[in-house]
């Protein structure tokens, strides 16, 4: 189940609003608009589309709004449900054999899961369930990869255009310099661009980049599971075997947690 990532939106804005503390509580209200530049931002921003346009396809680009949302959304897993599920399928492809779950399966939320104890109750060989549910795999990591890849270079061209922009600035700055008195002011607003950049990359594109991989690591090895899982039920392996053979992926804490909830009747009500 999908639901809001709070810890991507307040991180950004904390992320912000220290910036701005730390600029306040140094120069002040009035002094904060001094941080704030129209030809900075349109040098940053502009180049940082014109390098994107050039990189990727209009189809591919597309696909970043909907890429940086995925960042301020979480899919909950719950090992233990899905160790329980199939438990209990394996416990009924032993009583009524592997046919009996094709009507079972249907009320399996998870696409993946349903896919391959399907493919099990057909009659397709293990290995071939294993080469196509890891064929899927791969495409998933495929895919998330070329989608992870927007937030990444854009990650790279904003500092990069932040450093043109304050190389801009410097070359106007040198052709002044018959006006000391305005060197500090315009050398200020040179390095602008260079802080628009790194803001942009290190608080905004490459973290998202980052929370992007950790979520594609987290649902691989959660379909690796399934597999397992798939593969026991064929198998015709026993309940409490698979069981045992599942919670292997568990943490040491996650572990503990299945026991008592084992031991207490409440994985048995949820199923």
């Amino acid at each position: 189940m999908k639901k809001l990532d709070v810890l991507t939106p307040i991180g950004v804005v904390v992320g912000f609003l220290f910036v701005a503390f730390a600029i306040i509580s140094n120069a002040g209200v009035t002094g904060f608009s001094s941080f704030i530049d129209l030809p900075s931002m349109l040098v940053v921003i502009g180049g940082l589309i014109a390098a994107m346009l050039v990189s990727f396809s209009i189809r591919e680009l597309k696909q970043l709004g909907k890429v940086m949302r995925e960042s301020f959304r979480d899919v909950e897993y719950d090992l233990h449900d899905l160790i329980r599920t199939f438990v209990t399928l394996s416990e009924k492809a032993r009583r009524e054999g592997l046919l009996s779950l094709e009507a079972e399966v249907e009320a399996v939320e998870d696409p993946f899961i349903r896919k391959g104890v399907l493919l099990a109750v057909d009659g397709v060989e293990q290995d071939v369930i294993v080469d196509i549910m890891n064929a899927e795999i791969i495409a998933l990591e495929e895919r998330h990869r070329k989608n992870k890849s927007l937030l990444d270079k854009a990650g790279e061209y904003a500092p990069a255009w932040g450093m043109i922009g304050t190389l801009i600035g410097l070359v106007l700055m040198l052709k002044n310099l018959n006006d000391p008195s305005s060197l500090g002011p315009n050398m200020a607003i040179a390095l602008l661009t260079t802080l628009y950049g790194s803001l942009l990359a290190n608080l905004v594109f490459l973290p998202m980049a980052s929370k992007l991989a950790m979520k594609t690591e987290k649902e691989v090895f959660m379909k690796q599971i399934v597999i397992e899982g798939v593969i026991g039920v064929q198998s015709g392996q026993n309940p409490k075997i698979l069981e045992e053979k599942l919670s292997v992926f568990l943490s040491q804490e996650e572990l503990q947690l299945y026991s008592l909830k084992r031991n207490e009747g409440t994985l048995e009500d949820e199923a």
